[in-house]
């Protein structure tokens, strides 16, 4: 029944990776996902080690990978900054709860405490499926991957964010530009707490804005303290104005 309730929200068949080392607990998470998700699941992996599930990884096309944080005494966050820098989402599912705000430092989507239930893994994914925005600002990071190696920009470094494609434009305050993985829509769910879609193609850090003007055949600009000028969309000038003020 769950499963055909969320499946009006899914515009494709998702493909999951499980990375946990207990096998009864892996068990449990692809059992519940399964329930959870029904028909909408295209493929459910398992994966026990962190150096599998990087090639893995980096072999094969997700859309959310659930990550427990030891793993077999290796540390998740080994993999977690490459998995944050991709395009799909990362829930982790770990017992170690002091670690929950460093995970969402670098981005992750949700962090389901050990033990849990099928309620509290539901409500994890169902903010993938339903692109439920974050209301929080405990993200401090986006990972990107830059020549073979994983970077890190500060949140406070980003000025907006342009889609391009699949993929989307950094912009910082050092004036350079940066590649990241992951959709606008994507990053829109991570950094609603800052960040507001002022336009189709556009995310932008509103503490950044100097001046919204309204220019001739209804152009609307947000001019930025830098003075870069960005689009407004005409349907969200109005919204984008009122948060302004």
């Amino acid at each position: 029944m769950v499963g055909k309730i969320l499946s009006k929200y899914i515009l494709k068949e998702m493909n999951i990776l499980i990375v946990e080392d207990e096998s009864r607990i892996a068990k449990r998470i692809e059992r519940m996902t399964r329930d959870i998700l029904g028909d909408t699941l295209q493929s459910l992996k398992q994966i026990n080690t962190l150096h599998e599930a990087l090639l893995f990884i980096e072999n094969n096309s997700l859309d959310l990978v659930l990550l427990d944080l030891n793993l077999n005494g290796d540390n998740g966050f080994d993999l977690l900054t490459t998995a944050v820098s991709e395009s799909f989402h990362t829930i982790i599912i770990s017992a170690n709860k002091d670690q929950a705000i460093t995970a969402f430092e670098y981005g992750v989507l949700d962090f389901v405490p050990k033990p849990f239930n099928r309620e509290r893994l539901h409500k994890a994914l169902h903010k993938v499926i339903t692109k439920e925005k974050t209301n929080t600002n405990d993200i401090k990071f986006l990972a990107i991957k830059k020549r073979q190696r994983i970077q890190l920009i500060p949140i406070e470094d980003v000025l907006y964010i342009k889609g391009a494609g699949a993929y989307t434009e950094l912009f910082l305050v050092d004036g350079k530009k940066e590649l990241h993985d992951k959709s606008l829509e994507k990053l829109e769910q991570l950094l609603s707490y800052s960040f507001e879609r002022i336009h189709k193609s556009y995310l932008l850090k509103m503490s950044e804005v100097n001046e919204i003007i309204v220019e001739s055949g209804s152009k609307y600009i947000a001019e930025l303290k830098n003075g870069e000028r960005i689009p407004i969309g005409r349907t969200k000038y109005k919204d984008i104005k009122a948060k302004w003020l």
